[in-house]
């Protein structure tokens, strides 16, 4: 049974999921709360209701790093055998289906921005502070940080704030592509669940299929990338929903469809 991180739904908010960090004063990333978060990510890919996913640490913060006390006890043996863990579950975000929003409050430092980097809109307080501190540690980002932030922001720009090690305000954040939108600190969490409500009714296939095509598409050339969307767009053509749709289109006009995810 997890004892930090819960998902969340509510009637209020129907098809949309909350994974909810809960690790009071500062939501620090100790083990036992990266592999709770990998698991709740998980189950939103299995939940039928949740077509939209809002990530949240509470009110005051997202979550300000890994846990120092707890890395700092172990040997390189032992950070050898579990690094690959770490990146995959604090790259778990990046593995939901779904659309995925965080709601960036207080810190997001260290491996809570690398949380973040995962998902695909960040929406930030304005009083919100984020950066990757590593090197002041005298290590490295190791939870994928080095890799989302460049290919996010750029190398030269990913390089500046990783090796200067500095923490950002939200609106330098914003200007530099790191967050999609600032927000007023108590409207943080509402936005995010505004933005992932979009998607509490609509074509979750498509839009999962859509999002595939973007993410693998990243990481290859564009040619091979045109590939992966060719080979996507053959595979949703022969589906339910893509059947649903044209005959609502033909029927009603645009916008009318109630779909499936089949």
């Amino acid at each position: 049974m997890a004892r930090f991180v819960n998902l969340e739904t509510t009637d209020d908010h129907p098809g949309v999921g909350t994974i909810r960090i809960d690790r009071p004063p500062l939501n620090p990333l100790s083990r036992q709360v990266q592999m709770e978060i990998a698991a709740a990510a998980e189950e939103t890919n299995r939940r039928a209701d949740i077509n939209g996913v809002v990530v949240y640490g509470g009110p005051k913060t997202l979550a300000a790093g890994a846990d120092v006390k707890e890395m700092h006890s172990m040997s390189t043996a032992e950070l050898r055998a579990d690094a690959r863990r770490l990146q995959n579950d604090l790259g778990a975000i990046a593995e939901i289906v779904k659309p995925t929003v965080m709601a960036i409050t207080g810190l997001a430092v260290g491996g809570g921005l690398e949380l973040s980097l995962g998902a695909d809109r960040r929406i930030a307080a304005e009083d919100a502070r984020l950066g990757l501190p590593e090197t002041s540690l005298g290590i490295m980002p190791g939870g994928g940080g080095t890799q989302r932030l460049a290919r996010l922001i750029g190398p030269s720009k990913a390089k500046d704030l990783i090796f200067t090690g500095r923490v950002i305000g939200a609106r330098e954040a914003f200007d530099i592509g790191l967050v999609d939108e600032v927000v007023a600190p108590g409207e943080v969490y509402d936005a995010a669940l505004a933005w992932a409500g979009q998607f509490s009714s609509g074509a979750s296939l498509a839009i999962s299929y859509s999002k595939r095509a973007i993410d693998l598409g990243m990481q290859v050339d564009l040619a091979t990338g045109l590939r992966i969307e060719e080979r996507l767009f053959v595979e949703i053509f022969d589906t339910k929903d893509r059947a649903t749709g044209f005959q609502s289109f033909i029927d009603d006009g645009p916008g009318k469809a109630t779909y499936q995810g089949e």
